[in-house]
């Protein structure tokens, strides 16, 4: 999204400033409209009478507005009428794992001076847990609402990041949950729910309002000079349909999301917030949108200034009220509607849809029902924001993620008594910002790796390299230290200076010259050595893998506030690593090859692109997604399997009938008695308590290039020592076992299925 780089660093503080009394700063008292006991007449108003339905309220005070007061309701600075009791509002604040400083909307001060940092929601992915994205949700709401009690923040959060993470060198994979539909889709909604839904039960009101983004095929920054605000993803329609688009859908459906940010990008030569298909059409008519859709920061400005679509700025703005677009991050919409308006090119009616839909959102948020200290969430304050639980969830999540990629026999855990020595070597050993990745607030406390590891042993400590970017490697004293440690953990990676928004990597490796300092570090330790990778994306570390000096390898993201304690939690085995990989590591030599704006997911034999993803791309790997060890060992067995065979009902006249199909169509008739139930028993046969990720995937039939490979859905279980429990999949033919076509159609292939659970396999036979 929005990023915070839209803007320069100026601009930035200038909003910041000129917000200030926006938020109440002074007051330390929430901004609010139907302020009726400072103004009783207000009391007269249909649109604060929190009785009426919301779209009885926003109709009314959509026709007390006039034209020029509609219009600045239409960018995220919005306007303020005095004579109806509505203050300015600012929209645009961020949550993307914690309340954050980007974004005019939220600042911190003495009275808030932190919020809980969470880890990147590409390590939070890799928990593989609902439950768990959820549970940071409404953490973060609950801080969010304690905030916006002293007029700290607004109540419009505009996370969470759900592109696909689709190539390894994209600078903003830490903001996404990784390569998968399926796990993208699940992320989101749980998220979104944890920040939307109240805990009085009400579905039609919003605890604070979220925003799924950045909608779509939106996965290139600026790479060899290729900038995001001028990209064209040229995208088949069967790619955009079975990779791009399903997790935008869920967050719709399934988190009944209230906002939808359209992206910079242009798809198919069409600008992304100026394309009535992908936003009236589909996602308000096909998905039903319950909210409002907003640009990213600028977007309009992009359209007409960086990819000339437009002629004038009247015909941009015009291009993107009648899209669909409700609400204009920056001030092109405030400057240009109007000119739009008496030129023709846009009629009132969809401003008036367009600021409907803002009104209605805050209507759901309670923001025109008075004081939101006498409302349902009036008694959070200062004291509900980095509470000690929220804290030890920040721990927790860390620790979820945290994937252990390889561990030689009687290397990891070590032994908090037998470790009478430790070094920790490496640019990343004792740092505390990087953890926190971007889209960042100020965190409570933070632990760096050092810290954590100290904790629990006694330590030296040597950066290894004069940077992150490496350009020379201290080996001297790094080789010292390591030489005379009974155990060494070396922390490498990268940070916002290598991978982050506006800037994607061309070397996937570990930058400048860490992989020297790994090896040499390696040689000549006596001990157990810990490779702890701190990045968002893969690296190529196919050195370490082979070296049997390196004994271990752990990837931890950026692992936020608590990460240092999570990362010594898991090496000295106070915690079982259960995170999975939630995207694929590939080789150096795939992105020599592969040129990043080939938006292609699909390989193609005759020119030899390899593909991308699990799902279609079949080269060498250095770690596969969904791949991860524990300190234990878990034995599937198959309680309650997949029928053998399963045949779906035809209606009367189906051609399919009289000639032979390769696939049909996944439709409602179809559906119906196309659903069963998995029953997995899983049992722990190793010596430590642990939690267990199942992942559930299929192999459909070999029509229409349909994936190798899906996920279908996945499972935590925490199980102890010779402890047994029962996972449960439910399996719907039409919903989860359907390909894609290549005209975009969601289809359930006929022939044979293979379900994948770990090493078990079960064939599935779907026939008419």
């Amino acid at each position: 999204m929005a990023s915070s780089v839209s803007f320069p660093c100026f601009i930035h503080l200038l909003l910041f400033i000129s917000c200030g009394f926006i938020l109440g700063s002074a007051q330390n008292v929430p901004i609010f409209a139907c302020d009726v006991d400072a103004n009783p007449g207000l009391k007269n108003l249909s649109f604060c009478d929190s009785s009426l339905d919301v779209k009885t309220r926003v109709d009314d005070l959509v026709k007390r507005l006039t034209l020029s007061e509609k219009i600045t309701f239409l960018v995220n600075k919005a306007g303020s009428v005095s004579r109806l009791g509505i203050p300015q509002y600012e929209w645009w604040s961020e949550a993307l794992h914690g309340v954050s400083y980007v974004g005019p909307g939220v600042r911190f001060t003495s009275l808030v001076p932190g919020a809980t940092s969470f880890p990147a929601p590409i390590l939070t992915a890799a928990s593989f847990n609902e439950t768990l994205y959820e549970t940071i949700g409404k953490v973060v709401s609950t801080e969010a609402r304690a905030m916006h009690n002293v007029g700290l923040a607004g109540l419009t959060y505009w996370s969470p990041t759900m592109n696909i993470f689709r190539d390894p060198r994209w600078g903003r994979a830490q903001e996404t949950p990784g390569e998968d539909p399926t796990l993208t889709g699940k992320y989101a909604a749980g998220y979104v729910r944890g920040l939307q839904q109240r805990d009085d039960g009400d579905k039609e009101k919003l605890k604070v309002a979220s925003c799924c983004k950045h909608y779509t095929a939106y996965d290139v920054d600026n790479w060899k000079g290729i900038q995001r605000y001028t990209f064209n993803a040229v995208v088949t329609k069967q790619d955009m349909d079975d990779t791009f688009q399903p997790p935008f859908e869920a967050c719709i459906r399934d988190g009944n999301v209230a906002s939808v940010m359209c992206s910079y990008n242009q798809v198919n030569g069409k600008p992304t917030c100026g394309d009535p298909d992908l936003l009236a059409g589909v996602i308000r008519g096909k998905w039903n949108l319950n909210g409002y859709i907003v640009t990213d920061c600028d977007s309009f400005d992009v359209i007409f200034n960086a990819q000339h679509y437009t002629k004038t700025p009247e015909e941009t703005a015009a291009l993107g009220l009648n899209a669909g677009v409700d609400l204009n991050c920056g001030s092109f919409l405030g400057k240009n509607t109007q000119g739009a308006v008496d030129k023709g090119l846009v009629k009132e009616s969809e401003i008036d849809r367009a600021v409907s839909n803002n009104f209605a959102t805050l209507m759901r948020l309670g923001f025109f029902d008075g004081d939101p200290r006498k409302q349902l969430y009036g008694n959070l304050g200062p004291k509900d924001v980095c509470t000690q639980d929220n804290q030890e969830l920040a721990r927790e999540a860390a620790r979820q993620g945290i994937v252990l990629l390889k561990n030689t026999a009687g290397s990891l855990p070590l032994s908090p008594t037998a470790i009478k020595s430790l070094a920790v070597i490496g640019p990343n050993g004792n740092v505390t910002k990087t953890m926190l990745s971007n889209y960042e607030g100020a965190p409570c406390k933070v632990t760096s790796p050092l810290q954590g590891l100290a904790a629990i042993a006694a330590t030296t400590y040597s950066p290894g390299c004069d940077n992150i970017a490496c350009g020379t490697a201290l080996v001297d004293d790094a080789t010292k230290i390591a030489a005379e440690a009974d155990a060494v953990v070396l922390v490498v990676g990268s940070d916002q200076s290598i991978e982050r928004e506006s800037l994607d990597r061309t070397s996937i490796t570990l930058p400048g010259k860490q992989s020297d300092l790994v090896s040499a570090v390696a040689k000549v330790a006596k001990g157990p050595v810990i490779l702890v990778i701190m990045s968002a994306g893969g690296m190529d570390v196919t050195f370490a893998v082979n070296d049997p000096k390196v004994t271990s390898i752990l990837w931890v993201g950026f692992p936020g506030e608590a990460g240092g304690s999570a990362i010594a939690d898991v090496i000295f085995g106070y915690y079982n690593p259960s995170g999975r990989l939630p995207m694929t590591w590939y080789p150096q030599s795939y992105v020599d090859s592969v040129n990043m704006t080939d938006m292609r997911m699909r390989p193609d034999p005759k020119t030899g692109y390899p593909g991308r993803s699990y799902r279609f791309y079949t080269g060498p790997t250095v770690f596969k997604f969904g791949y991860g060890l524990s300190y234990s060992t878990f034995k599937h067995n198959l309680v309650r399997g997949a029928p053998e065979t399963l045949s779906l009902p035809l209606e009367e006249g189906h051609a399919c009938r009289t000639s032979e199909c390769k696939s049909i169509e996944a439709v409602d008739h179809t559906c119906n008695n196309g659903a069963f139930d998995i029953h997995l028993s899983v049992k722990n046969v190793g010596q430590m308590s642990g939690s267990h990720t199942v992942l559930l995937f299929s192999s459909p039939p070999r029509v229409h290039n349909a994936p190798q490979k899906h996920l279908l859905g996945f499972q935590k279980v925490h199980l102890s020592p010779n402890q047994e429990g029962t996972v449960r999949f439910s399996v719907d033919v039409c919903k989860h076992l359907s390909i894609v076509d290549e005209a975009g159609n969601r289809k359930v292939a006929l022939g044979h299925h293979v379900l994948h659970i770990g090493d078990l396999e079960h064939s599935l036979t779907v026939t008419i």
